[in-house]
This record gives C-alpha cells, sequence and structure tokens, in this order.
C-alpha cells in the first residue's frame, strides 16, 4: 500500500507527508528542520525533586546504627565465623542473622561479628549458613520484633 503524496507546506513539493504540526504539512526532511523551532516555544516542564535515597527516620536509624556498630565490633574484634578459607580473623563486619528489616537493624542479638570474606561466604550460601546458624529464617521471626 502507497501512501498519497501530498504538498508539503514548507519545500511545496509533492512528498509523503511525515508531520502534522500546527496545521501545517511537513515531509521528513522539513520536519527535522522545523523541529528545532517547534520545540523552542514548547515551555520546558519544571524540573522535578529527585527521590531521597533514604527517608530522614532511615538517616536517623543509620547514624545510630553505626555508633552501636562500632562499640559492638570493639567488643568483638575477632571473626565468630571462621569458616572461609580466606578468613582474616580480625572482625570488620557485622551480619544481621534474622535481616535488617523494622526493630532487627538495631537489634544486637541477632548480629554476628564476621570478617569480609565469612560475610561474602554467608550471604552467597544462605542454606548452609543456615543450618550451621549463621543465619535465621524470617519465617520464624516473632511478631514482636518487627
Amino acid at each position: 500500500m502507497k501512501a498519497k503524496l501530498k504538498k508539503c507546506d514548507r519545500c511545496g513539493e509533492q512528498k509523503v507527508i511525515w508531520k502534522n504540526h500546527l496545521s501545517n504539512r511537513y515531509c521528513q526532511a522539513c520536519w527535522k528542520l522545523e523541529l528545532p523551532k517547534s520545540s523552542q516555544s514548547i515551555k520546558p516542564t519544571a524540573r522535578k525533586k529527585p527521590i531521597a535515597q533514604r527517608s530522614p527516620s532511615r538517616i536517623k536509624k543509620d547514624l545510630q546504627y553505626s555508633k552501636v556498630r562500632k562499640v559492638f565490633l570493639e567488643n568483638k574484634p575477632v571473626c565468630e565465623a571462621y569458616i572461609s578459607c580466606c578468613c582474616t580473623i580480625q572482625a570488620t563486619d557485622v551480619h544481621h542473622k534474622s535481616g535488617r528489616v523494622g526493630k532487627l537493624y538495631l537489634d544486637e542479638k541477632t548480629w554476628l561479628a564476621v570478617c569480609r570474606a565469612c560475610h561474602m561466604w554467608i550471604e552467597t550460601h544462605p542454606k548452609e549458613a543456615r543450618d550451621m546458624g549463621f543465619s535465621n529464617s524470617r519465617l520464624n521471626i516473632k511478631d514482636d520484633n518487627n
């Protein structure tokens, strides 16, 4: 099926009409030339404020967490897992055995002081870590912890 040829309002030639804009017909070549003019007439939209990556309450919890975490690692400087072949023995990370949701984020009873290598192993081997007691199933968490 062939498109009808019509007169382009810009160049005046009989061509396939590419765009109808403000009651004017444009062929493809003329529309490309006309495009910058028409885009200038459209007012730019106001830039939207980006969505914050962390809420104010989360920022407050993170500040509290960093203070408690520092004391926790000072009291437990040795890796409590010691399961990876690359274990450095010095604890640098806090593993949240039951996750970091709600009150569990600041609950030291569910924390484990581990080195980076052991922490990576625990995260990449969840079934084995659960069997060894380094992680807890979230299904077993009581409602009062949320």
